[in-house]
């Protein structure tokens, strides 16, 4: 078994079905995943040339880290493969300075857990914002200033 980063050999057909199977992504479409996939560092779990298992990582490199979408074929559970795969996630060259990482499991905190994981050290301070539903294009945060183009990026008043 081999762990490869990058997106190149990743199978998003085989992720996707998984994907949208499982209880954090039941349903979701081709097209988000691959967005999703397009937007983060990922990682396959290989056995010879056929993909078993996959993780991501949306990252800025240096601060902040939150590993998605880890997960490892149900015929090849029980084998510390899981382990494995974040293992070798967390010491990734591209990603060993990283300051703080953050995950969200159901059913995996044994295993985080063991890599270091815990629960969040200052929960008062985290916040999230969930919009379900929301059409594509339409942003129901009505208070929120517009942006502007200003030169290639873009800004709103403060």
């Amino acid at each position: 078994m081999v762990v490869v980063a990058g997106r190149e050999r990743v199978d998003v057909d085989y992720v996707h079905r998984f994907l949208t199977a499982s209880y954090w992504a039941e349903g979701v479409s081709l097209d988000h995943v691959r967005r999703a996939l397009d937007a983060s560092y990922c990682f396959g779990l290989f056995e010879g040339t056929r993909q078993i298992g996959f993780a991501r990582v949306k990252t800025d490199f240096v601060n902040v880290a939150y590993l998605a979408d880890v997960f490892v074929d149900p015929s090849h559970r029980g084998q510390g493969l899981g382990r494995r795969l974040v293992e070798a996630v967390l010491c990734d060259r591209a990603l060993i300075d990283v300051r703080r990482w953050s995950l969200t499991t159901r059913d995996a905190d044994g295993l985080y857990a063991k890599l270091g994981f815990g629960p969040l050290t200052a929960p008062d301070r985290m916040m999230e914002l969930r919009q379900p539903g929301v059409p594509r294009g339409e942003c129901r945060r009505s208070s929120a200033p517009a942006a502007e183009e200003n030169g290639d990026s873009a800004s709103a008043p403060l």
